[in-house]
């Protein structure tokens, strides 16, 4: 077994849910991943879709007794001393298949291996193992203060609220709304005048309608900036719902560039170009406004993709007008718009 320390730490992580194509609906779960020496582990599982146990929409004690076994302060639920790292994020069942790896001391270490894909009582390493990932050891001071820190409330990515401003409140219910059921907080003003900025910086995001005169966007910049907060606020491209939303979930992971799986989404020369930093399933959006302002939404691609620049071709009636493009992988969301 290598000797080797690698680094442990924990970072929140995102399932998003929403609609499908053909009807079906992906639940939306948010969970904090394992970061194994600068990297979510997850990134290492190309097409994996999956949480960790520690899911923030889990009922405390349950959230609590997977902290304690990763302690290893209650004896491992699976034989051979395994735990689940990543399960299923529709239900708990094993038999949906899970990542699972033998977790144990050494000395004072904390040491991970034998990772493998488990859909019984017994996982078979052999057949079904993640051959060249791990072992990692981790440093046990450091691996137990991350932990620990979960169990004193200290959750990473707590700030996940969205202000948004705009004169008429009606039309920002339904992104408020479609936040809120993914597990965002949202809350509507038509004026932030007034708004003390200690409360203002309570806001991971602020995102502004179309509405919002540039006065008004302005006074919000600098009171965030006089209370030194750093909090993205991004303008509103389109009274399109799903739009709004990737808006928002993409402000709200500014600054995080080192988690990203996905960068620099741009539109040139009727294709979507993008740079994909490790192998993940790649999901693009058109959404755009008709002639008549209806909203219309179109999938355009979704493949697993490798590392590297990648050139998606854009079917041209699905961006034509005023149109967005949106491109999604688990944990990241990049918004562009689409110019004539």
């Amino acid at each position: 077994m290598s000797a080797e320390y690698a680094t442990f730490g924990l970072a929140p992580a995102t399932r998003p849910g929403g609609p499908l194509a053909g009807g079906d609906f992906q639940v939306h779960r948010d969970f904090v991943d394992f970061v194994v020496d600068g990297r979510p582990l997850l990134h290492r599982l190309s097409d994996l879709d999956a949480v960790s146990p520690l899911a923030s929409d889990v009922p405390p004690s349950l959230f609590t007794a997977q902290v304690r076994g990763l302690l290893l302060e209650t004896g491992a639920p699976l034989p051979d001393g395994r735990y689940v790292v990543y399960g299923c994020p529709e239900c708990e069942d094993l038999a949906c298949g899970a990542v699972t790896a033998v977790i144990e001391r050494d000395g004072d270490d904390v040491v991970w291996r034998d990772f493998a894909w488990q859909t019984g009582d017994r996982a078979d390493p052999l057949r079904d193992g993640y051959h060249g990932m791990g072992p990692f050891r981790f440093r046990g001071d450091e691996y137990r203060a991350a932990l620990t820190a979960l169990l004193d409330g200290d959750l990473p990515g707590s700030r996940r609220r969205v202000l948004l401003i705009g004169a008429r409140v009606a039309l920002l219910a339904r992104p408020a709304a479609a936040l809120r059921a993914i597990g965002i907080g949202a809350d509507i003003t038509q004026s932030a005048d007034g708004v003390p900025a200690d409360e203002l910086c309570s806001y991971g995001a602020v995102l502004f309608g179309r509405s919002v005169p540039a006065r008004e966007r302005d006074a919000v910049r600098r009171a965030l900036a006089g209370a030194g907060a750093e909090v993205p606020c991004v303008d509103a491209l389109a009274p399109v719902v799903p739009l709004l939303v990737a808006q928002a979930e993409q402000a709200l992971e500014a600054g995080r560039d080192d988690h990203r799986r996905l960068m620099d989404l741009t539109v040139a020369d009727g294709a979507a170009e993008f740079e994909v930093v490790s192998s993940c399933r790649v999901r693009l959006t058109a959404h755009r406004v008709d002639r008549l302002s209806r909203a219309r939404s179109r999938d355009l691609f979704d493949a697993v993709l490798e590392p590297g620049r990648h050139r998606v071709p854009l079917d041209p009636p699905a961006v034509k007008g005023e149109a967005y493009l949106v491109a999604r992988t688990a944990g990241t969301v990049l918004v562009t718009a689409v110019r004539p």
